[in-house]
């Protein structure tokens, strides 16, 4: 009977006043999780915000922020500051989370906002991207820098996108992390150490949704994305149907053909979970010439399609931590 009043109070609530606040505070007062998903107001993401953070990760004077390195020291506070910009609380006190990158001094950036719902709080769904590049290379055409702003500074400002986005709608039933990488182009070690961190640390960590390289629109496809090892899980058809079953990500075969499921910071946290862990991405290989090369520039980088990613990924980001539970698919 209890149980009944309960979800009568929270329809209630929900049809009286329509306050995903107001929900969030009944939920986490009673430790009861309503099945009813608020109507909530997506904001658009920025796109002048988008272009300003991928303009400063890719600058000159960050030097490629290759690991160990003054720049990607100044890509650290400034992410930072971003975080603490945007209201997210410091992931355990602290928004830099440092290890040793085979002798360099590295940091991940993490930041999180916790969850809402008296169950649902324990449970943790990453938002990560890796902010690192590889600084200095052999020159083409006399420019020796690669700036990285496609790889990955596109991944990281549409990561403080939807951190901005969730913070601003003020509902999310799970907790969330979000994780700015360091040493990716290290291989993997910042999300190496964070995923093994937290596995050690007990977090209930059930799904992992990372960002890589997304500043450039596909060609000939349907979707605006496509999803590192697409059939492990059931995570495209659950960003589809949260958006009207608009086809948003769909499967790309020369993700599988180069096996980009392993070779990103979605890998270590499928490692050591065992949850869905993947990558969205829209390098399709024919759509972005400057892989690893000092060509890498802003001005390579179509902000608003970035925006639009971030648009279209959010209703399955707001299914994933509310309502949604990701399974992995038997191969």
């Amino acid at each position: 009977m209890k149980r009944i009043i309960l979800i009568f109070s929270i329809a209630i609530l929900i049809a009286s006043c329509g306050s995903q606040k107001e929900v969030a505070k009944l939920e986490k007062a009673t430790g009861t999780m309503s099945n009813v998903l608020p109507k909530v107001k997506i904001p658009k993401a920025n796109v002048s915000q988008i272009a300003a953070d991928v303009a400063f990760l890719a600058s000159d004077d960050l030097e490629g922020r290759d690991t160990g390195s003054d720049g990607i020291l100044a890509a650290a506070k400034y992410l930072q500051n971003r975080l603490h910009e945007i209201g997210l609380q410091p992931y355990k006190g602290d928004f830099f989370d440092d290890f040793d990158a085979k002798g360099a001094q590295a940091f991940n950036v993490v930041g999180m906002l916790p969850g809402t719902d008296g169950v649902l709080k324990d449970e943790i769904v990453v938002i990560g991207a890796h902010y690192d590049h590889i600084g200095f290379m052999k020159a083409v055409a006399g420019d020796s820098l690669a700036n990285g702003a496609n790889d990955n500074a596109t991944g990281t400002a549409s990561v403080l996108a939807i951190a901005q986005a969730l913070k601003q709608i003020d509902f999310n039933r799970r907790t969330v992390v979000f994780a700015l990488f360091s040493a990716e182009e290290k291989g993997l070690l910042g999300s190496k150490h964070l995923a093994k961190r937290m596995k050690a640390e007990k977090e209930n960590v059930v799904a992992m949704l990372n960002f890589e390289m997304i500043g450039t629109p596909m060609v000939g496809r349907e979707y605006i994305a496509y999803i590192t090892g697409h059939d492990k899980s059931n995570m495209a058809s659950v960003f589809n149907t949260a958006n009207n079953n608009r086809l948003v990500t769909g499967k790309l075969d020369k993700a599988v053909e180069y096996n980009l499921f392993m070779r990103s910071d979605n890998y270590p946290f499928f490692n050591e979970f065992q949850v869905p862990a993947q990558t969205f991405s829209t390098f399709d290989f024919t759509n972005f010439k400057y892989y690893h090369q000092p060509g890498d520039e802003v001005s390579e980088i179509n902000a608003p399609h970035m925006a639009a990613v971030v648009d279209a990924v959010m209703p399955g980001i707001m299914a994933v931590v509310n309502n949604e539970r990701l399974k992995m698919m038997a191969n």
